[in-house]
Parts: C-alpha cells; sequence; structure tokens
C-alpha cells in the first residue's frame, strides 16, 4: 500500500479550502497556513480601506499589518457574531483613523461639509506616483488610474470609506453599512455626495487637459510660416 505523500502545495489547497470559521479556529492555535490565508483573503480590501482613510500607500500597508497584529493577537475575542471581514475591516479603520487623529484634530462631517462649499465643492488635488510595467496598453490605464485615484484621495474621508468600498471593493449598500458601522441611509448619502465630487475632480482635471490638445507649435509653426513665405514669394515673382 503506498501512502501518498502530503506536499506543502496540497496542504495550502486544502486550508484554502477552509471555511471561515475553520480558518478562525485554526489561526488562534497559531497555524501559520491559516493565518497566511486568512491574510491573503483579506489583504486587499483591508489595503483599500486603509489607503481610503489616509491617502499613502506605505502608511496604508503599515496599518494593515498593525491591523492583523492586532487581530491574531486578539483572536479569541472574535465571537463570529459577525463576519470576519466586517471585524477586520473595523479594526483597520480605527487604526487608520486613531493615526489621524494623533496627527490632527478629527474634522467632523458637519465640518467637512462646511469646508466644501465655501471652496464651491471643488476637491484638492494629491499627486501619486505608479510604476508602469507595459508600455502603450498599460501606460493608458495608469494615467487613468492615477486620475481616478486623484479625484478619490480628494474626496473627505468619510465618503472615501464608503465610496472605497460601494464603487471599488463592489460591496453592497447593507454590507457597507455592517462595516462601517453606520446606517444605510447614511451610506447612500455618502456616496451620492462622494460621486458627485468625483465628477467634479475628474472634469476640473480634463478641462486643464484640453486646451493641451492636437498642438501645433515650435517647429511645426516655424515651419508653416517658412512655407507660407516661400509661397507667397512665388506668387509675386509669378
Amino acid at each position: 500500500m503506498v501512502i501518498p505523500l502530503v506536499t506543502a502545495e496540497r496542504q495550502n489547497l486544502e486550508t484554502f479550502m477552509l471555511a471561515e470559521n475553520q480558518l478562525v479556529e485554526l489561526a488562534r492555535e497559531g497555524n501559520e497556513r491559516a493565518i497566511r490565508m486568512i491574510i491573503q483573503r483579506h489583504n486587499r480590501r483591508l489595503f483599500r480601506t486603509a489607503r481610503a482613510i489616509i491617502r499613502d500607500d506605505a502608511e496604508a500597508e503599515d496599518i494593515v499589518q498593525a491591523a492583523y497584529v492586532q487581530a491574531f493577537t486578539h483572536l479569541a475575542l472574535f465571537r463570529g457574531k459577525a463576519r470576519l471581514s466586517t471585524w477586520l475591516t473595523r479594526i483597520v479603520l480605527n487604526e487608520a483613523l486613531g493615526r489621524i487623529r494623533r496627527q490632527r484634530k478629527t474634522t467632523g462631517l458637519e465640518d467637512l461639509d462646511m469646508q466644501l462649499k465655501n471652496h464651491g465643492g471643488q476637491v484638492l488635488q494629491f499627486p501619486m506616483s505608479l510604476a508602469v510595467s507595459d508600455p502603450e496598453m498599460e501606460l493608458s490605464r495608469s494615467e487613468v488610474r492615477t486620475l481616478l485615484e486623484h479625484a478619490v484621495d480628494g474626496l473627505p474621508v468619510d465618503f472615501r470609506a464608503v465610496f472605497v468600498l460601494r464603487d471599488v471593493e463592489g460591496m453592497s449598500t447593507e454590507e457597507t453599512s455592517a462595516h462601517l458601522d453606520i446606517r444605510i441611509e447614511t451610506v447612500k448619502t455618502r456616496l451620492h455626495r462622494a460621486r458627485k465630487l468625483m465628477r467634479v475632480a475628474i472634469e476640473k482635471q480634463l478641462a486643464g487637459a484640453f486646451s493641451a490638445l492636437f498642438p501645433f507649435d515650435g517647429s511645426r509653426c516655424s515651419s508653416m510660416a517658412d512655407r507660407v513665405i516661400v509661397a507667397l514669394q512665388s506668387r509675386t515673382k509669378a
């Protein structure tokens, strides 16, 4: 009788197929594969959530790491009343908002609304640097992504969190409400305002780009002038 060899790949596959509650139980026991799988399943959403609050890739990654450490250290506190993703998201939000509070005084939603009114609803732009891997197609996608990320970065923090979970992560209104621990009506209101501000920001950026379309200057302009002069001179001689 041949006993099949249990490879690391097979063990990882078996761990991947485990239900959430099974992974949590294994993680509580310190099972490294279970911990890694939980992290892999939630990395993107948690990073996007932190990034929506903090507007900095490196710090958002640091926040997610700190949240994971806190979560796995206190995994016994997770009772399963909410989904694990909801519990982890709230830890990330608390960590991100805590850092903002330590950096400056907290700005309430009413203050944010007043700031928007005073500035005519305009959104401040924040530059970002993105690495480009492929030439033409990737460049176009990168430019569009940069445009959208700048617009998202300019949203007030409460709007950003809702917008990222709803329109970037594709959560339902109910899921977003549960993850952020706010009312469904609040999710709808903030999403509506976020989309409106996004349109304003994108239109503002595109409007500035229109003036650069179809350039005809430099050597092309000089060459045109030269050709016209030559043509006029030839007519005079005729």
